[in-house]
């Protein structure tokens, strides 16, 4: 069954400080000489697993950052961000919290009662408010291609959402090389579709300093969605000039570095 309602994408290129917040600070900012460095802990959206950070992985862990890429259950906000929350749990000293795409909405709620969560970061991503879910967010900006492209599959319980591996690159990974899109599309990672319709709870990014990577030709969720997004958050945010949803996998160097750059002004 093919459904007719849900995501989409932005990208890379300069970095514009958004709401009274500065990007150029934090960006500059160094650690104390001597202080060890914070985890940093990935979180995958929907139709993705933790492998869609690799080259971001690689890149932290060359600059000394110790990495854990959580695998995010996606069967629904409440249940996704509880487990997240309990691995956060057992993290010792500061936590870089990062999600991609729905991923975001996770870190947003998972956060709450984690003072040893030092910054949200939120790479072409969800950033929902109290009781906001994603598909009302996608309804208040249009442009996504995501929910023409799903198609649904029955479980016990409920219902998966996946891409058509057809409209896969088209949607979600534009500038991504076609011969990795297809195994991305291949062995993508359904998503409750429930969890699109759940409100989010108390948002972590009222009390957390954020840092948003906006994908400048995302077609899941609309650059525009995520600039409001992160103005609303006071997100200390870049933008990737044609860059996919899978802005992750095509720009891992600009990924890491506005990882790196909350890293840098929260120790």
């Amino acid at each position: 069954m093919v459904v007719g309602t849900l995501l989409a994408v932005p990208a890379l290129s300069a970095a514009t400080p958004v709401g009274s917040a500065s990007a150029a600070n934090p960006a500059t900012a160094s650690a104390t000489p001597g202080t060890p460095k914070p985890t940093v802990v990935l979180v995958h959206g929907a139709f993705a697993d933790s492998s869609s950070w690799d080259a971001v992985i690689s890149r932290l862990e060359r600059q000394g950052y110790p990495v854990l890429g959580v695998a995010n259950p996606l069967r629904g906000l409440a249940d996704d961000s509880a487990y997240v929350s309990s691995v956060l749990e057992t993290i010792p000293g500061p936590v870089i919290l990062v999600g991609h795409s729905y991923g975001g909405a996770v870190i947003t709620d998972a956060a709450a009662g984690h003072p040893n969560v030092k910054a949200l970061v939120y790479i072409a991503a969800f950033a929902p408010d109290q009781g906001e879910s994603g598909l009302a967010i996608l309804g208040q900006y249009p442009g996504s291609q995501l929910p023409p492209a799903l198609t649904v599959r029955a479980f016990p319980g409920g219902q998966d959402a996946y891409v058509d591996p057809a409209a896969f690159r088209q949607v979600f990974a534009a500038d991504v090389p076609a011969g990795k899109a297809r195994l991305m599309a291949a062995g993508q990672r359904p998503v409750a579709l429930a969890a699109f319709a759940e409100p989010s709870s108390a948002p972590a990014w009222r009390t957390i300093p954020s840092w948003f990577l906006v994908a400048g030709a995302d077609r899941a969720i609309p650059p525009a969605a995520e600039r409001a997004m992160a103005r609303r958050a006071g997100s200390h945010t870049e933008v990737v000039r044609g860059a996919s949803h899978a802005v992750l996998v095509s720009h891992p160097d600009a990924t890491a570095h506005v990882i790196e750059a909350a890293a840098r002004a929260t120790s």
